[in-house]
């Protein structure tokens, strides 16, 4: 049974359609207006081996954090729809991932249960381009709300912002890539309330 999921999303700020298959080759169709939040869902995708399709329409001309914020619950809700009831995944995954300078290490739970552990360095540049730093941990908490998932990222050191962020969303995929995979020994929904 393929692992997939859409959602739609509109509201007076935004209008976003996000598609993901879980069991894809990387292959991703991103377009947000922020170039660098594109740049970042491309990791995701490439690096999960998830096959990823955003198309966001937002409100750019007062600022990105809406398109942002929409973009990331969706994307959160569509990885849950695509989940279904987590019959046979590994469940728990963890993965660590340098760049340059920058190490970023992600642990993630899908349990069913929204909590969101994140660290970054202190005094990071404010802005990637359009791309405002802060909104990294905004983009963690809206997908970890709508993915019900547990998930702790913790970049213990970097210099570079463009690094920091980007190492964040590489680790974050393969995370989730190894714990959305079928575990050929699990039998059932990996809980022994047998429920997740």
């Amino acid at each position: 049974m393929a692992r997939v999921g859409r959602v739609e999303r509109s509201t007076k700020e935004t209008s976003v359609l996000v598609e993901i298959n879980l069991d894809g080759t990387g292959k991703a169709d991103i377009s947000t207006g922020v170039g660098f939040y594109d740049h970042m869902l491309d990791q995701l995708g490439r690096h999960g081996l998830f096959d990823l399709s955003v198309k966001t329409e937002g409100d750019l001309h007062i600022d990105s954090h809406h398109t942002i914020e929409d973009t990331s619950l969706a994307l959160g809700a569509a990885f849950k729809q695509a989940l279904g009831d987590k019959s046979g995944i590994v469940r728990f995954a963890n993965a660590s991932v340098p760049l340059d300078e920058s190490l970023a290490q992600v642990t993630v739970d899908l349990s069913g249960r929204p909590y969101l552990v994140h660290s970054e360095p202190e005094g990071m540049a404010p802005m990637i381009g359009e791309y405002d730093t802060t909104m990294t941990r905004h983009i963690l908490e809206s997908f970890v709300a709508q993915a019900q998932v547990a998930l702790h990222v913790h970049v213990p050191y970097g210099r570079n912002a463009h690094h920091i962020v980007e190492c964040q969303f590489k680790a974050l995929a393969r995370a989730l890539r190894y714990a959305s995979e079928i575990d050929p020994r699990q039998s059932g929904i990996p809980s022994t309330k047998g429920a997740l």
